[in-house]
């Protein structure tokens, strides 16, 4: 049932994430939804190609995919006044579909025995692939690329499954929360990661 509930979480926070960077970019109606669909699933297809699950087993999951087609639908019907504000909600629901993806994608890796080192790439991968894929899409620096604190919620969600610090519903809830909340403030107090400038002489 956790499973269950993140994927559609995860599905419908990164579909309209999709969405609504397509919108920005002023593509027209056919690129929100191929946008909005290759946002929601392109990590779980990278995941599912280098933990080597089957690639078709994307194709399985008719019931996300009408999910996401709802959730895009939505949005792209949506008064403009009102996706004025979308940087505000745009970030929670990236943050949203990060916590609940890289939870999903470790589990994933859990349930087929993998490595801890496995479990934490299955989680990356699956949190930030299809923001990665939208933003390059887009045109746009992808975000996990940027000083900001991003794929870093990611791996320690990783890290906190395969050493099975949450197992349980309730634990694995607590850590979606966890992981939310962290990536809410890491955008809101600008907290990011040490860089170091390479100035050309």
């Amino acid at each position: 049932m956790t499973w269950e509930v993140l994927s559609m979480i995860g599905t419908i926070a990164f579909a309209v994430s999709g969405a609504i960077v397509a919108m920005e970019e002023e593509y027209d109606i056919l690129g929100v939804y191929l946008l909005g669909i290759v946002t929601a699933f392109g990590g779980g297809a990278i995941r599912n190609l280098l933990i080597g699950v089957p690639i078709s087993a994307l194709w399985e999951q008719g019931l996300f995919f009408q999910i996401a087609l709802l959730a895009i639908t939505a949005v792209f019907l949506f008064p403009a006044n009102l996706l004025r504000h979308w940087q505000r909600w745009g970030n929670l629901f990236d943050a949203i579909g990060l916590s609940a993806f890289a939870i999903q994608g470790a589990i994933y890796a859990v349930k087929m025995n993998h490595p801890i080192s496995a479990v934490i790439v299955a989680a990356v991968l699956t949190g930030i692939g299809g923001g990665i894929i939208r933003d390059l899409l887009a045109g746009r620096k992808p975000i996990v690329l940027r000083s900001e604190i991003y794929a870093v919620w990611a791996i320690l969600a990783g890290l906190i499954i395969g050493l099975k610090i949450a197992a349980n519903s309730w634990e694995l809830y607590t850590l979606f929360s966890l992981i939310t909340v962290l990536r809410v403030l890491s955008y809101t107090f600008d907290w990011k990661l040490p860089i170091r400038r390479i100035r050309a002489l």
